[in-house]
C-alpha cells in the first residue's frame, strides 16, 4: 500500500479540521471504544464535520488510524552515516523509546493491541511505518557488507531480525523487562560480534 497521499482537491486543507478529527478519535480511543466500533460515520460527528471532510483527507479509517499512529509515534531518526554499528545503534535506540513511550501510554498500548485483529490497519501499518524502516535498517546493514564492516556472508535478511529480534522481545512480549539507555548498543555489539570480519 503506498504511503496515505491526502487529496488536493476541494476545500484547502486546514490543519485545525485535521487536528479536530485526529482528537476525536483519540478521545474516543481512551474512553474505551474499540477500534471496530469507530466508524467514520461516529468519528465526523465526534468530530463536528461531515463525513465529505474526512474522506477529501483519508480514504478510509484504516488510512486514518495509521495517519494518527505515525503522528503520536516518534519520527524516523537522523542517522549520521559514519559507521553501521553508529546507525544500528541509532535504530534500535528508536525502537527502545517506543517501546518506552508505549509502556507509558495506555492508549498507545491499547491501540497496537487492537490494531492486530484488524488485517486491513495492521497491513497499512506494516507498509507505512514498519516496512520503510526495515529498508532503512537493511540498507545500513549492506553498507556495512560493502565497507568491510560486515562479512560479505552474512544473510543480511536474517542478520537484520538478529538485530531488531531482541529489542521487540523487550518491548513487546517482556513488558517487563528492563529497557536500559545502553540496551541497544549492548544488543549491537553482541550480535557484530558474531558478524564482523575475522582476521
Amino acid at each position: 500500500m503506498a504511503h496515505i497521499a491526502k487529496s488536493v482537491r476541494g476545500r484547502p486543507r486546514s490543519e485545525a479540521v485535521e487536528r479536530s478529527i485526529v482528537e476525536g478519535v483519540l478521545k474516543m480511543i481512551e474512553d474505551g471504544v474499540p477500534l471496530a466500533d469507530l466508524s467514520i460515520e461516529r468519528i465526523a460527528r465526534t468530530a463536528g464535520v461531515g463525513k465529505a471532510t474526512i474522506y477529501r483527507r483519508w480514504s478510509g479509517k484504516e488510512e486514518l488510524f495509521v495517519d494518527i499512529l505515525r503522528g503520536v509515534d516518534d519520527p524516523p531518526p537522523e542517522l549520521a552515516g559514519e559507521s553501521m554499528r553508529g546507525d544500528l545503534v541509532t535504530l534500535l535506540d528508536h525502537l527502545r523509546r517506543r517501546g518506552v513511550n508505549m509502556r507509558s501510554s495506555a492508549l498507545l498500548h491499547n491501540v497496537f493491541a487492537q490494531m492486530k485483529s484488524l488485517p486491513k490497519l495492521w497491513e497499512a501499518y506494516h507498509a507505512t511505518v514498519v516496512e520503510p524502516q526495515r529498508r532503512v535498517m537493511i540498507g545500513v546493514l549492506r553498507r556495512g557488507v560493502e565497507n568491510g564492516e560486515l562479512r560479505a556472508d552474512v544473510d543480511i535478511v536474517l542478520a537484520n531480525d538478529l538485530f531488531v529480534g531482541p529489542m521487540l522481545v523487550r518491548t513487546v512480549l517482556r513488558p517487563d523487562a528492563p529497557l536500559d539507555e545502553d540496551l541497544a548498543e549492548r544488543i549491537v555489539d553482541t550480535v557484530l560480534a558474531g558478524l564482523r570480519p575475522t582476521g
